[in-house]
């Protein structure tokens, strides 16, 4: 979504005035301001006996594409409880979420914000694909499906080089 036209709260036509340093839409009838907030998401990096945890995704964007467990936080949520919930619906196991690793930019064109990436063990569950993948499995650190990763993050965080 761009911006609102009209007030989320009252449904008067929003006027763009300079506001908090930017032109942002202010709503002259009871004061709304619109702030464009940024998008949170959540990823985990779940490596166990030399294998790491990915999942095929089965929506855009990159769909087919292999990708870490991961999504976005809801409004309601905290990082971590929100990847909790990810993996579980992704991958069917139920997950320890731990240290955070890294913060990467969201550059989407409708979607801009940061993905948190973070450690994550298995403490349980079934594998088997969840609602917005197509298939989840275990892969070698050593071979990792590169050219088919939706995302740079993985390659990043394993320090690895394709050079």
């Amino acid at each position: 979504m761009e911006q609102y036209r009209f007030c989320p709260l009252c449904g008067h036509k929003l006027e763009v005035r300079h506001l908090f340093g930017a032109d942002r839409g202010w709503c002259p009838a009871c004061d709304f301001i619109h702030f464009r907030d940024p998008k949170l998401a959540v990823g985990a990096l779940i490596v166990a006996d030399g294998y790491v945890l990915l999942v095929r995704r089965g929506v855009v964007p990159r769909k087919g594409y292999w990708a870490m467990p991961s999504g976005f936080v809801e409004y309601d949520e905290q990082p971590r409880p929100a990847l909790t919930r990810e993996i579980r619906e992704e991958t069917g196991l139920e997950a320890e979420v731990g240290r955070i690793i890294d913060v990467y930019p969201i550059m989407d064109t409708n979607k801009k914000g940061a993905f948190l990436l973070f450690e994550a063990r298995i403490i349980g569950g079934e594998l088997k694909p969840g609602d917005d993948v197509s298939e989840v499995r275990w892969f070698p650190i050593d071979d990792i499906p590169w050219e088919e990763m939706a995302f740079p993050q993985l390659k990043e965080a394993l320090n690895h080089d394709s050079s």
